[in-house]
Parts: structure tokens; C-alpha cells; sequence
């Protein structure tokens, strides 16, 4: 048997340290230790940067402009925390600001990364149009010790690197995620097949179990009954009885055995399966039936020994099953059985039950039950081996089992 598939991909607990929250799905947008560690980073970064750009531009400043510069650029830094939720408002906050704030242009930084990361085309084009309108108004604000046209193109660079940046790392995140959902489908494909496998397989072992079980189950409920029904038999007769039934029981529980073999494939001592029965072993069929009581007439006309292998297991599964109907539902019945062969039509098998006429049934007026799949069974296998089944009465009154099977099987 297949061994089952795990239901989700895991990821071990190193890999969610070094994951982000969004691609770990985690709950109600909690963050992951990664994130945690990122936010931190970026924050810090945010006012390292907008303290580097201050301080180099510290002699433009009064003493008011620095006080509103930092009180603009701390706030700009705070809303990095909502980066990932709000990404445009975040950046278009940190970019607005970074205009008249030079301690903000650090946390302006984070937010393009951020919004190249996360945001839609149009939203991003118009993010890098506000970073490329406070690479030329802040230096006009702001001019510092260099020159106009040398700090334009400093931040051109720097908008052009980060944002650059950001859409790399965001193909990366787009690829992963991509894998990570074909390898769920792939497993998911992979559930769908075993289940559909372990499903034919128990289509499969129950078919065996009807075809070759009920026969001898019927044989035994034959015999068992004609003691019921004849209490004053004599002891021999009791005698012969009781050891037909034996070597039936015998019987089925070899049979049974070889079922079971069905269920070990693959077992770990590589013991093979018995052969499965053939169009040889039909005659022998006949006999077990006729020595339970019945009255079978048999014709078989076909070569055997050139015949598929599959073919004649067919051609045996459905005379198998022809007799067991006949003994559950026309007891004391005449069954006739006929297998054929010809160019045409290619193997004929055919049992008809004669319809009883004056017989009567067993002992309580019932019939044995059955499930009602054996002809269900049998008209899998003969589709199997493109052959067709066809059963019922006829004009007669006779029930009529005809299986034609190509030679193609």
C-alpha cells in the first residue's frame, strides 16, 4: 500500500525565524520573530539615515527648524510600523514629509522599499514620482555644503537603487510563493491519485472476495441445508455430507488465503500470490457444483492453452459466478454451461439456469441473500477485458449469464 501523504507542507521552526509573516500566512497579521527583527532594523536604519542627512544639513536649520525637523522625522519613522498593512499611505506619508524634514528622508527610504515590495504598478509609479520630486525640491530647501546638481543626482541614485531593490526582493517573495503553491498542488494531485488507488484497490479485494468466497460459502449452505432438511439420512450419507462440507471449508479458507494475499502486496518476506484460477480450472468448477447437488451440463470448446491468461481467468469468474446465482436464487435448478471460441465473436461463455419447474426450495422458503454487486463485479471485469455482458431471462423463462470476450483481451 501507499504510504499517506501529509496533509501540509510544514516549515520547521529555523525556518519561520528566517520567513516573513506573509509568506508563513500567520493569523490576523501577526509577525514572525523575522519581522520583528526587520521592523526593529528598519527603524533604526530610518533615523541613521535622516541623522546623517540632518546633520549635513544642520547650518540650514534654525533652532524652531530643528525642533519640527525631528518631531516630523520620528513620526515619519513610526509609521513604518504600519508598512506592511497600509504600504502607499506609509510611503506617500514618509515622502511628504521628507520634503521639509531631513530626519525624515531616512524613514522616506524604508517606505519606497516597502511600497516596491508590496504596492500595485500605478501606486508604485506614482511613489517614485514623489521620490523623484523630493530629489529635486529638498536639495532647493536644503542646499548644504554641495552642490544643486550633485545632490539631484545623489538622490536619483538612491531612489533608483532602493526601489530597485525592492522589485528584486519582491520577484524573489512571488517565486517561492509560486513553488510553495505548485509543490501543495503537486501533493494535492498526489492525495487525489492514492486516495483514488486505495479506493480501487478496496473495489478490487472486494470483487475477489465475492467471486472466489461465495462460491464455496454457497456449496457450504447447500450441503449444510440438505442436513437440515434430511434428518433421518443415514450415517453414511450424513458422513459423506459432513466431509463434503469439510473439503469445502478447506477450500475456502485456501481461497481465503489467497485474498489475503491481495491485501499483502509488497510484503516484506516477498512471498508470491497463488495463480489465479483459468479456463483450465473450469471443468473442476463443474465437478464442485455437481458433487453439492446440482445439475450441471458442461461444454467447453475453446483452446486453452493458447489462450491469454487474463482471457480465460475472465471466462472462469464469470461461469464462478453464474453457478453461484443459480444455487442462491434457482436452487434445484439445471444449469447449463458452454464456453466456445470463434474467429467472430471471439470467446463465448454462456450458464443458463433453467427455470425449476415443480422443485421445491429449502427448508423455511428462503433463498440465501445476496449483496447484489456480483454482477456488478463481473461487468467491470468483462469491460475491463473489452468484452461485453449481458444477463437476464429469456423468451423461455431461463436465466440467461453471456459474456463475450475479444481476443484482444
Amino acid at each position: 500500500m501507499t504510504e499517506p501523504v501529509e496533509q501540509q507542507l510544514s516549515v520547521s521552526r529555523w525556518q519561520r525565524l528566517l520567513l516573513p509573516s506573509a509568506m508563513l500566512e500567520e493569523p490576523r497579521g501577526r509577525r514572525s520573530v523575522r519581522d520583528w527583527i526587520v521592523d526593529l532594523t528598519m527603524f533604526v536604519l530610518a533615523l541613521a539615515i535622516g541623522a546623517l542627512v540632518l546633520n549635513d544639513t544642520w547650518s540650514d536649520h534654525s533652532d524652531v527648524q530643528v525642533v519640527l525637523d525631528i518631531v516630523l522625522g520620528v513620526a515619519a519613522a513610526l509609521s513604518l510600523w504600519w508598512r506592511r498593512s497600509h504600504p502607499a499611505a506609509v510611503g506617500a506619508f514618509a515622502g511628504v514629509l521628507s520634503l521639509v524634514s531631513a530626519l525624515a528622508n531616512g524613514a522616506g527610504v524604508m517606505a519606497f522599499f516597502n511600497a516596491a515590495l508590496r504596492t500595485s504598478g500605478r501606486t508604485l509609479a506614482a511613489l517614485i514620482g514623489l521620490a523623484l520630486v523630493n530629489s529635486a525640491v529638498f536639495p532647493l530647501v536644503y542646499p548644504g555644503g554641495d552642490s544643486y546638481i550633485a545632490q539631484l543626482l545623489v538622490g536619483l541614485l538612491i531612489t533608483g537603487v532602493v526601489v530597485g531593490w525592492g522589485l528584486f526582493v519582491r520577484v524573489q517573495r512571488e517565486l517561492v510563493r509560486s513553488l510553495r503553491e505548485r509543490a501543495e498542488r503537486l501533493q494535492s494531485e498526489q492525495r487525489l491519485k492514492v486516495e483514488q488507488a486505495r479506493e480501487g484497490e478496496r473495489l478490487r479485494i472486494a470483487r475477489e472476495m465475492h467471486d472466489v468466497l461465495a462460491h464455496r460459502v454457497s456449496l457450504l449452505s447447500l450441503h449444510a441445508g440438505a442436513l437440515e432438511f434430511r434428518p433421518d439420512a443415514s450415517p453414511e450419507e450424513i458422513a459423506d455430507a459432513a466431509g463434503v462440507i469439510r473439503a469445502t471449508a478447506h477450500a475456502a479458507l485456501e481461497d481465503l488465503r489467497g485474498v489475503v494475499g491481495v491485501l499483502r502486496d509488497g510484503a516484506e518476506d516477498g512471498t508470491p500470490e497463488p495463480p489465479q484460477p483459468t479456463l483450465d480450472q473450469i471443468p473442476a468448477l463443474v465437478e464442485e457444483s455437481r458433487a453439492a447437488g446440482m445439475r450441471v451440463r458442461a461444454q467447453v470448446e475453446a483452446p486453452a492453452q493458447t489462450l491469454p491468461a487474463a482471457l480465460g481467468r475472465t471466462a472462469y469468474r464469470v461461469v464462478q459466478e453464474g453457478l453461484t446465482n443459480a444455487r442462491k436464487h434457482a436452487p434445484g435448478a439445471a444449469v447449463d454451461v458452454a464456453v466456445s471460441a470463434s474467429a467472430g465473436e471471439g470467446l463465448v461463455v454462456e450458464v443458463v439456469s433453467r427455470r425449476p419447474v415443480g422443485v421445491a426450495v429449502a427448508a423455511g422458503g428462503d433463498r440465501m441473500p445476496g449483496a447484489g454487486t456480483g454482477l456488478v463485479g463481473l461487468a467491470e471485469r468483462v469491460a475491463l477485458a473489452g468484452g461485453e455482458l449481458r444477463h437476464g431471462p429469456d423468451a423461455a423463462g431461463d436465466f440467461v449469464l453471456r459474456a463475450t470476450l475479444p481476443w484482444a483481451a
